[in-house]
């Protein structure tokens, strides 16, 4: 009986560490890709692509185009918003409320390619994102994507990518951590300079934010290097790492 007594201890420890794991929800994130602008045709794609890595991640990855969702009550139950190829006027002042306030909670934003072509006349959601757009040239561009960290360029060999290269109002760096750069010697129509960033992370007004302006072509989404910069920023503003 006595050597019995430890064993059915220890069972009964392991079945309530069981059972307070599976107590706690599944994490989850919410995609919105509402768009009163432009559409891009890589938004199923992205919305596919955003679940399968998420889910590789343990996160449950929710889709939206409704703008109604965006309430104290229902952002709750999210670590983080993704704007997915997002466009124009999308939410209503109330709802602009609403993310503000969960931002200010600890929530995460993720911005991916047309999310800076979003809300113009919103300066908090401007500030939330980095930049905002300002034009592209023409058609598909290819160019290296120059990986750095804290300012200086990493050992990550540069990235070849053909998709839609965006200029931007304003440069960033000096609010952000900027995480890659794009050479404009490559291509004809970059107006950025030497400096040309195009993804970077934040933390912001009690949140965190990530974005990269990659993601307009559909065949972008099957590249290894874009699906691991995804995750980074998944991870990054659900707060799974610190590491953008």
């Amino acid at each position: 009986m006595r050597l019995l007594i430890p064993t059915l201890l220890i069972s009964l420890s392991m079945a309530l560490c069981l059972n307070a794991a599976a107590a706690q929800p599944q994490p989850r994130v919410l995609v919105f890709t509402k768009t009163t602008g432009w559409r891009h045709d890589s938004i199923p794609t992205a919305i596919a692509a955003l679940q399968r890595l998420g889910a590789q991640e343990g996160l449950a990855v929710d889709h939206t185009e409704d703008a109604g969702d965006f309430n104290d009550k229902n952002l709750q139950r999210y670590r983080a918003v993704i704007f997915a190829s997002t466009t124009g006027d999308v939410l209503d002042a109330t709802q602009q409320a609403a993310m503000e306030s969960f931002v200010r909670a600890g929530g995460g934003y993720m911005g991916v390619h047309a999310a800076a072509d979003t809300e113009y006349d919103w300066p908090w959601y401007g500030q939330l994102v980095g930049a905002w757009f300002k034009s592209h040239p023409p058609g598909l561009q290819t160019t290296k994507v120059v990986f750095e960290h804290e300012g200086i360029p990493t050992a990550v060999p540069a990235w070849t990518v053909t998709d839609e290269i965006y200029n931007y109002r304003s440069n960033p760096r000096s609010a952000v951590q900027v995480t890659a750069t794009v050479d404009e010697r490559d291509y004809q129509g970059g107006t950025m300079g030497a400096d040309h960033p195009i993804a970077w992370c934040h933390g912001y007004d009690g949140g965190r934010a990530w974005y990269t302006g990659l993601g307009h072509e559909i065949k972008l989404y099957a590249d290894p290097q874009f699906e691991a910069q995804l995750k980074r920023g998944l991870r990054y503003v659900v707060r799974f790492s610190d590491e953008c």
